[in-house]
């Protein structure tokens, strides 16, 4: 830890304050890879949904393919687009956050993304159940699938892997704060330890602080004669 230290890494698993911004460093990160393929991932979720996932059978009224449930087909895009939103959003507090000096400051922010990464785990494990029970019950009977089964089907996939690339996004998030608990110990200020005097020390000190042989006379009472010497 106090490696680490030394080398120049802040807390909660920032660098130096103040460093400028490397693009191929930032690019290489497992964070930025993992919200990256998150992005990706919920992009595709919500396009799908949005571009094949409503059919119709001999109407002009458009039903969304998982067995004709607006709710499902509209989980999926709120939070795809959420997603979507908070994978740039977060892209720009990881390139903004060496930039934060105040410690409290940074504790909030991974906080925040330890939060907000968490609950979008759920979600997504909530909407793959929900999406992949309804596309179950859809009967071919009902609906015309061949128009839009890739779409489902890619909506359903990508869910998945969304619940583990916002998993993975919660460890980092979990490891950030828990480093940023430890390096706290390491930025308070301490009051050095004074060491002890030696005797030379000490023996000095008296000398130093003794009357002189000219204060000594000159701070004679008036009237006081020398006896004289035999």
């Amino acid at each position: 830890m106090v490696m680490v230290m030394m080398n120049g890494t802040g807390s909660y698993g920032a660098g130096r304050t103040g460093t400028g911004f490397d693009p191929i460093t930032f690019a290489k990160r497992p964070q930025t890879i993992l919200r990256f393929l998150a992005w990706i991932f919920s992009m595709v979720v919500f396009g799908s949904i949005v571009n094949e996932g409503y059919v119709n059978r001999g109407s002009e009224r458009l039903h969304c393919v998982f067995n004709k449930n607006e709710d499902a087909c509209n989980y999926g895009i709120i939070v795809g687009v959420l997603a979507f939103l908070a994978c740039l959003g977060f892209l720009a507090l990881d390139i903004y956050f060496p930039q934060i000096s105040s410690v409290k400051e940074r504790r909030r922010a991974v906080l925040l993304e330890m939060a907000f990464s968490g609950l979008w785990s759920f979600l997504w494990f909530v909407g793959f159940c929900f999406l992949a029970n309804q596309w179950s019950r859809t009967s071919p009977k009902v609906l015309p699938l061949e128009q839009a089964s890739d779409a489902a089907r890619a909506a359903i996939a990508f869910s998945f892997f969304s619940i583990l690339t916002w998993a993975a996004l919660t460890v980092v998030a979990v490891q950030k704060f828990l480093l940023g608990t430890d390096m706290t110990l390491f930025t308070s200020t301490e009051v050095p330890k004074q060491p002890y005097p030696s005797n030379d020390a000490i023996h000095q000190t008296t000398i130093d602080k003794s009357p002189t042989l000219i204060e000594t006379v000159e701070t004679r009472p008036p009237g006081y004669q020398i006896p004289p010497a035999f």
